[in-house]
């Protein structure tokens, strides 16, 4: 999975991609731009209470990849560098658009003031815009054709109502598709097809405070729009995940956060994507693996080893929540919640699973 991180020119975007991926990119007036990639591993306390219960020293923890893609500023008519955001943002499984809520003297509001809506705004307007160009261009191309196919004109009849949608200033990930438009519509990498997160960046008295400007007005704009959103301090919480491990707990709980921004964010996007993670215990290390939500236990056994797939048997499966509750495996067991489940079984957020199999 990965996660391009868009906004405009000083939001904040390389810091928290620094929280994020624990980089040491430059910030701040520096003219960056170049795209910066980086990895994540995803905390997750339930695989740190299986490691704890089982005693197993590594932990292999789900990972996201992040892509720090470079300010986009409307303001400026750059055909190379708005044509290579663009590559970029396509390139990118889901967006997570960074808008500043902070107040920073030293460092000038794209605005007249610190406005994390009408950045949020411009943004979206962007993404609406380049798919219109795009469905367009390919209405125009197909028209001129001097005798349309049955696949084109169904592919007109699409993408009509596609534009229809984005004039009316809605993303096309409200457009409901046929398998046979789905078909026509991979191809295409809208931008306003993809999952959406937005990431408001505080400042140590907007966290403290759990306020910042436009807040209300922000908060309903997204819940109208079932975005999710996550507020993110990134310069302090860059600052407090350079700490030992040990303090860094005490810390998020003095600004009142329970999880670390990398866990807030993942979770969302865990959502936008319809991904769930399940457990594995072997040997030497507990693991989580990331799949499809209604993924089958066969399915899921390949993420394991192709062997697992294609030998498969059963799958022995509980669910974490039973045993953090039941303490051992040996008490889950006892309560009858261990299951032998079939190859369409589909598995389930926290199923801890243990697949039999031969080849």
């Amino acid at each position: 999975m990965e996660i391009g991180l868009v906004g405009l020119p000083l939001v904040g975007k390389t810091t928290f991609f620094n929280l994020l991926t624990g980089a040491s990119r430059p910030t701040g007036l520096t003219g960056e731009t170049r795209v910066h990639t980086g990895s994540a591993p995803v905390p997750d306390k339930r695989l740190d209470f299986l490691a704890a219960l089982y005693r197993r020293e590594k932990i292999v923890y789900a990972r996201v990849d992040f892509k720090d893609i470079p300010g986009l500023d409307p303001r400026q008519v750059n055909k190379a560098a708005a044509s290579r955001f663009l590559e970029e943002v396509r390139g990118a499984d889901a967006l997570c658009c960074v808008v500043r809520a902070f107040t920073a003297a030293e460092i000038p509001a794209y605005f007249d003031a610190v406005s994390p809506l009408r950045e949020f705004q411009e943004i979206l307007a962007e993404l609406l815009l380049a798919d219109i160009m795009l469905v367009e261009r390919r209405l125009e191309r197909l028209r001129s054709g001097r005798k349309v196919s049955k696949e084109a004109a169904a592919e007109v009849a699409l993408l009509e109502r596609c534009l229809a949608t984005l004039n009316n200033e809605e993303p096309l990930e409200k457009v409901a598709l046929s398998p046979e438009e789905k078909g026509l519509f991979a191809g295409y990498g809208f931008l306003t097809e993809k999952p959406l997160i937005l990431a408001v960046n505080l400042d140590e008295i907007g966290l403290r405070e759990g306020d910042h400007p436009q807040r209300e007005a922000l908060r309903d704009y997204v819940e109208k729009r079932g975005i999710p959103a996550v507020e993110v301090a990134a310069q302090i919480e860059a600052e407090i995940a350079k700490l030992p491990p040990e303090d860094r707990a005490e810390f998020l709980e003095d600004f009142g956060l329970e999880e670390p921004g990398i866990e807030r964010l993942a979770k969302a996007a865990f959502r936008c994507l319809g991904l769930i993670s399940f457990f594995t215990v072997g040997e030497a290390e507990v693991k989580a693996w990331v799949i499809k939500e209604g993924t089958t236990a066969r399915k899921a056994a390949g993420k394991v080893h192709s062997d697992m797939e294609r030998g498969f048997i059963r799958a022995e499966v509980f669910h974490f929540d039973d045993l953090f509750r039941f303490g051992t495996p040996a008490k889950a067991r006892e309560a009858g919640l261990v299951r032998l489940e079939g190859k369409d079984y589909p598995v389930r957020d926290g199923d801890v699973i243990h697949f039999r199999f031969n080849v």
